[in-house]
C-alpha cells in the first residue's frame, strides 16, 4: 500500500518495487486531490497499471485500466453500474464472512500493532484469528492489515492468510524530507518477498 501522502520519489520507488516483484499495489491517498493521483499514474508505466487497485476516485479505475477498487468498510455499495474487481476493508471477525461475498478479496485490519500509527493496536487476539482460522473465516480471500513484517509474515502464513499489506514496513525505511537512496527500501522488500514463499 502507498504512503498517504505523495512524494518526489514515489513512481521511481514504486517502479522498482513492481520490477522486484510487487503483485499488486493499492494506492492510497485519502483526502488528496485526484489530480495528484492522475500525475502518479501517468509516471508509471502502463505495463504496471492492471496491478493497482484505488481506494478513492474510482473513475481513475477505467481512465486508466487498472485492477479495481477498493472499499474502506464492509458493507458501502459500489458505484452504480460498477464492473469489475473489487476488495475490501474488514475490522471485525464478524463482519468477515458477509464482506467476502462482496469482494474478490478482504484486507482484516488491524491483525497486529501499526508501524505507522502508534494509536492503532492489534484489534484481535491470537486466540480469536486461530478460532477464526478453524472455522474458515480467513482463507486466501483475506489478507492481513496492520503491523505486517518479517516478524509475523509466518503467523499470517500459519493462519491461512492469502496475502500481506505491507505499508509502514516498508515506508519507515525511506525518509521522504531527507533521502534520495531508497535501496534499503528495496533490499527490505526483497527480504519480504523471500519470506512469503
Amino acid at each position: 500500500m502507498t504512503r498517504p501522502t505523495f512524494f518526489v520519489e514515489e513512481d521511481k520507488i514504486l517502479t522498482s518495487l513492481f520490477e522486484e516483484g510487487l503483485d499488486n499495489l493499492h494506492l492510497y491517498k485519502p483526502g488528496a486531490s485526484p489530480m495528484y493521483s492522475e500525475r502518479l499514474l501517468t509516471l508509471l508505466s502502463e505495463d504496471y497499471h492492471k496491478r493497482i487497485t484505488v481506494h478513492d476516485n474510482f473513475y481513475l479505475k477505467d481512465e486508466y485500466k487498472l485492477k479495481g477498487i477498493h472499499i474502506e468498510d464492509e458493507t458501502t455499495l459500489p458505484p452504480a453500474g460498477y464492473k469489475g474487481h473489487i476488495s475490501r476493508t474488514c475490522t471485525r471477525l464478524e463482519q468477515l464472512k458477509q464482506a467476502k461475498r462482496n469482494a474478490n478479496y478482504v484486507f482484516l485490519k488491524y491483525i497486529a500493532d501499526s508501524q505507522s500509527d502508534a494509536d492503532c493496536k492489534a484489534s484481535f487476539t491470537p486466540q480469536q484469528l486461530e478460532d477464526a482460522a478453524r472455522q474458515g473465516l480467513i482463507d486466501k480471500h483475506v489478507y492481513a492489515l496492520g503491523g505486517m513484517n518479517l516478524d509475523n509474515i509466518r503467523l499470517a502464513r500459519d493462519l491461512g492468510f492469502g496475502g500481506i499489506v505491507i505499508c509502514g514496513d516498508i515506508w519507515n525505511r525511506f525518509n521522504i524530507h531527507q533521502e534520495l537512496d531508497y535501496q534499503a527500501l528495496i533490499d527490505h522488500f526483497t527480504k519480504l518477498r523471500k519470506a512469503i514463499g
